[in-house]
């Protein structure tokens, strides 16, 4: 009988998942039209992460707003990417992502510039737990291509560590490799 209860505990203990923020991103009124007129419904869209570096987006549609909410919110959890983030707080490098004709440029930025995006890449970016981000989206303002483009840009990022990794190098050499230009310089004084 202990044994049961044991296995109860553990699964109640893997369903109780780190807990998750979420932000609704767009709620649109859609109808079909059928035989007696049209039905209206609801379409949501939803960003979730945790706030540490996982992310994911969901979009959902229902009758009712709270229904098609609910829906979008269990499609991000499903569908949540981890990105590793620079001492907590920006992105390793600059990156471009694109979706359709939405397209977003993303760039590292320095301790207190803060979140510089707009809307729905504002979303991603909070719910992913980045604090200094310059972003830019250039082309599709519409916010599925936007939030799409920006997860294609994220999922493009790549930490020095893995880096390291694949090449068979130590972690240093790969930071010593992008700071060079900058630390090489010939210092040329005349007095």
């Amino acid at each position: 009988m202990a044994r049961d209860d044991n296995r109860s505990g553990n699964r109640r203990n893997r369903d109780e998942a780190p807990e998750f923020a979420d932000r609704l991103v767009a709620i649109n009124r859609v109808s079909k039209t059928v035989k007696g007129g049209k039905r209206f419904g609801f379409a949501a869209l939803v960003v979730v992460g945790d706030q540490k570096g996982r992310v994911g987006f969901g979009k959902g549609k229902a009758k009712e707003v709270p229904e098609a909410i609910r829906k979008a919110t269990e499609q991000a959890k499903r569908q949540m990417i981890r990105v590793q983030l620079r001492e907590g707080r920006t992105l390793h490098h600059d990156m471009h992502g694109r979706h359709g004709a939405g397209k977003v440029v993303m760039r590292t930025a320095p301790e207190g510039t803060g979140i510089i995006a707009g809307g729905p890449m504002r979303a991603v970016f909070e719910m992913l737990g980045v604090k200094d981000v310059v972003s830019k989206s250039i082309g599709s303002q519409n916010p599925y291509n936007m939030i799409r483009a920006t997860m294609d840009g994220l999922k493009k990022e790549q930490s020095p560590r893995s880096v390291a990794q694949r090449r068979g190098k130590k972690v240093a050499d790969i930071l010593r490799t992008q700071d060079a230009p900058a630390t090489d310089a010939p210092a040329t004084e005349e007095a």
